[in-house]
């Protein structure tokens, strides 16, 4: 009697993988595992395949999904947001005033990107600033950024 690997074996392999990142949290594991059910639905299609041409399909599938993982689909989706960079890496970004100072509150800044985990940030500027200027950081004090007039 010989042994056939059928698209049912292909899913349980490619469901343990998946699985299998949740405790080897790399993010690597999971494209073995999508590789592994592309080839459950190829044995499903084609049952003839061989158990060798099998195993490269699945080596050659995995390697593509991870390498558009790595090189494709990754690199768009950085985080963009600065939360947790030092205050030099910050100093310099300009951003569009959307309050005035007064003399009794602080102005208000909007960036396009946020800075420290925020888009909005009280701010105190040494010149007069009108809403629609645009500012730049150049310095943090507490929870309020120093700014100058661009």
């Amino acid at each position: 009697m010989e042994f056939q690997i059928e698209y049912w074996h292909w899913v349980v392999f490619g469901m343990l993988l998946i699985l299998a990142e949740l405790v080897v949290p790399s993010f690597t594991i999971f494209w073995f595992g999508l590789g592994a059910l592309l080839m459950a639905l190829l044995v499903w299609l084609l049952p003839e395949l061989t158990l060798n041409l099998q195993l490269v399909l699945w080596a050659i599938g995995s390697g593509l999904f991870a390498l558009a993982w790595f090189r494709l689909l990754r690199p768009m989706m950085r985080d963009r947001t600065k939360a947790g960079i030092s205050r030099e890496a910050v100093l310099g970004e300009t951003g569009q005033v959307i309050e005035a100072p007064q003399a009794e509150r602080r102005g208000r800044v909007r960036f396009t990107t946020p800075v420290l985990g925020d888009d909005e940030w009280e701010f105190i500027c040494e010149q007069p600033v009108e809403v629609g200027d645009r500012v730049v950081i150049t310095e943090i004090s507490g929870n309020t950024l120093i700014v100058r007039k661009r």
